[in-house]
């Protein structure tokens, strides 16, 4: 049963590999707006099935619709649940930044069992955030991987991994993106 549409969303920041550090956005998000981030039980060593797991946890502990803030490998997560999930429907969106290749020749082993990537359309609406310059996907596989999901591409400019060593600080301009995927 999906939440009523009317309900405040809650904000859910899912982090990548190795988690987010202080200066990363979606830690200062989480400091500026309360928002809440989904801890994983290995951020060293991911395994796809139980972080898939967890976001589900997560979503169901409350009847408040969501929306998802996906940084990196957290992007591959979001798609990945999707595919799997029959509780898609409390989620009001999803914002993806710097989806990664998890299919490249030198991802590193901890990421294997992240291949193949999921490319199946989300069944909510989304904004993939790219950087032209990210050291872990090209821009251009990684802007079809994104259009697969349905996503609006949104091209970041050359910012590096869009994570705290790229100076984002609060990152007003992404923030702007969140608010336009609330119903």
């Amino acid at each position: 049963m999906s939440p009523p549409p009317e309900a405040t969303p809650r904000v859910l920041l899912l982090p990548g590999w190795q988690d987010s550090g202080p200066d990363h956005w979606q830690s200062r998000w989480e400091r500026l707006h309360g928002y809440e981030r989904v801890q994983q039980s290995d951020w060293m060593w991911p395994r796809r099935g139980d972080w898939m797991a967890r976001l589900e946890e997560v979503l169901l502990e409350d009847e408040r619709p969501a929306l998802l803030v996906a940084h990196s490998l957290g992007c591959q997560l979001v798609a990945a649940w999707a595919a799997h999930s029959r509780h898609t429907g409390r989620v009001q969106g999803a914002l993806l930044v710097a989806p990664p290749d998890t299919e490249r020749d030198d991802t590193p082993p901890q990421l294997h069992g992240w291949a193949p990537m999921v490319r199946t359309a989300l069944p909510f609406p989304s904004v993939a955030l790219l950087s032209r310059d990210d050291p872990f996907g090209h821009f251009y596989g990684m802007a079809a991987v994104a259009e697969g999901w349905g996503a609006r591409l949104v091209d970041a400019g050359s910012r590096g991994h869009l994570n705290g060593e790229s100076g984002l600080g609060d990152w007003p301009e992404a923030h702007a993106f969140l608010r336009t995927l609330r119903r």
